[in-house]
């Protein structure tokens, strides 16, 4: 089965130094991968090349098959992808950007105001949907632009720190659309901090540190037997020749 996301030899560099060094990564229909590195590490160079906002120096970049760069609209159509920063035209309200989103990539009037109605009640968005979105908060207009993303039914979902400014509850929720896209063979790529996140929501992971990928597969094996954040912080120690201490647990 082919792979929904394909990232082959990739290399980005700005004015000769280099940001991401050879790296080869896949997503699996019915995969949610997580991606994590620490700052700089180079997560977002990545993660901005994958959604066609910036071209690799050299390497490959393949959505469903399509070649990013190639054919950039027939790739973008079926991907989605939410910033770590939600930035939206503030004189829209709620429903009016959903409205533009939904025309952009097409999709009928009954389609959008039932995937719409769904997912923003299931975000706890619905009553603030009317409102100019210069009165949203940031948790607000994250939901927003997730919404937005889910509007065309994406095969592939790219998220950069998702979960930043969601409450709770919209965070539980946003972990169980992701799993529900998954069981019926979307595939996720995000990245997060919230290394506790990966592990329990994620199939599988892929670690970067300073521009080259250290580790990656299914997340049990990754971690072993101990934790995502212990393996994580081994794998910057052994790199960086560094010692940390532990704390006792």
């Amino acid at each position: 089965m082919e792979n929904v996301l394909e990232v082959r030899h990739f290399r980005k560099s700005y004015r000769g130094k280099v940001a991401v060094r050879d790296l080869s990564l896949s997503v699996a229909p019915g995969e949610i991968c997580g991606f994590i590195g620490h700052n700089g590490a180079g997560k977002t160079t990545l993660i901005r090349s994958v959604v066609g906002a910036q071209p690799p120096t050299s390497g490959e970049v393949r959505v469903c098959g399509i070649d990013v760069w190639r054919e950039p609209v027939a790739a973008k159509r079926r991907m989605a992808y939410v910033s770590d920063n939600p930035d939206v035209y503030d004189f829209l309200t709620g429903a009016q950007y959903l409205d533009l989103i939904a025309d952009v990539f097409g999709v009928g009037t009954e389609e959008r105001r039932r995937r719409a109605d769904e997912l923003a009640g299931r975000l706890e968005l619905s009553d603030a949907l009317g409102d100019p979105v210069s009165a949203y908060s940031h948790g607000m207009r994250q939901k927003l632009v997730l919404v937005g993303a889910l509007l065309h039914d994406p095969a592939l979902l790219v998220l950069d720190e998702p979960f930043v400014g969601l409450d709770p509850s919209a965070s539980h929720e946003l972990k169980a659309i992701l799993r529900e896209r998954a069981e019926v063979g979307g595939a996720v790529f995000f990245s997060s901090h919230v290394l506790e996140v990966v592990e329990r929501l994620c199939d599988t992971v892929a670690v970067i540190r300073r521009g080259e990928l250290v580790a990656s597969g299914p997340t049990d094996e990754v971690r072993g037997s101990e934790s995502l954040e212990d393996v994580f912080l081994e794998l910057v120690d052994q790199k960086d020749g560094i010692a940390v201490a532990r704390r006792a647990r």
